[in-house]
């Protein structure tokens, strides 16, 4: 896994510049985090998160949190060093690294937005997306890697826009008028988009690498935060707490 060798290599040079490497983190799983902790009340209720799809995992380092999705929760507590020596073999072992990696670099003033939106910003999070793409890009064709459904009903109004989603709830059904493919057609939404618009959870499933060094890829959401700012990722979390 070369990219995230490489992001160790780069976290681990933050963690000895800094001499916190045997300082402890705490990483709570998502079934200490209630959905109305996670997310409040917002407008809609189809969000993977409100439907047991996915669970938010959150470090704390020092009084700095640092959020993460994945499907694989659970508990965990050890050394920053501890989290350095995870093989990130599974998405369990990779939501561990990725939140403590976002709760450090919150710490660190690395990065802000490490925390989820809260009641009714997704939705306007949602409002703005599709004037940030047309400032940018003005009318290109969109694909969405990670159904997403206040952004895929705002971008809609707007641009051509095809779906690549896991949850196989979704894929072959029409979601914001769109169908929604699985992963298997990813190559070839690619082919056919000109900017990809990605959740940071591919940070965590281990299929950002996917999206890297192909058309132009803006990825959304607090779990790619450090990843984002380690790596010069474009993200788009304009409400991120």
């Amino acid at each position: 896994m070369p990219f995230y060798q490489d992001l160790k290599d780069r976290f681990a040079k933050l963690i000895d510049e800094k001499a916190i490497s045997d300082e402890t983190i705490s990483v709570l799983s998502a079934r200490t985090l209630t959905v109305k902790e996670a997310i409040g009340e917002p407008e809609r209720d189809d969000y993977p998160l409100m439907r047991g799809k996915e669970f938010m995992m959150e470090a704390d380092f020092q009084g700095a949190k640092g959020q993460a999705f994945t499907d694989m929760p659970g508990n965990f507590r050890g050394s920053l060093r501890d989290v350095l020596s995870l093989d990130l073999a599974d998405n369990f072992q990779r939501a561990i690294f990725i939140a403590t990696l976002n709760a450090v670099m919150r710490h660190e003033k690395r990065v802000e937005g490490t925390i989820h939106c809260r009641d009714q910003e997704p939705g306007l999070c949602a409002k703005q997306l599709t004037a940030y793409i047309q400032e940018r890009y003005e009318n290109p064709k969109i694909a969405l890697i990670g159904y997403q459904p206040a952004m895929a009903a705002s971008l809609v109004q707007s641009f051509p826009l095809r779906i690549v989603d896991l949850d196989e709830d979704n894929i072959g059904h029409r979601r914001a008028g769109v169908i929604v493919d699985a992963p298997s057609a990813t190559q070839e939404v690619i082919a056919w988009c000109d900017v990809i618009l990605a959740t940071g959870s591919t940070a965590t499933n281990d299929t950002i690498v996917h999206f890297l060094n192909r058309k132009p890829v803006i990825f959304f959401g607090v779990t790619v935060a450090g990843v984002a700012a380690l790596c010069g990722l474009d993200r788009y979390c304009p409400f991120g707490h």
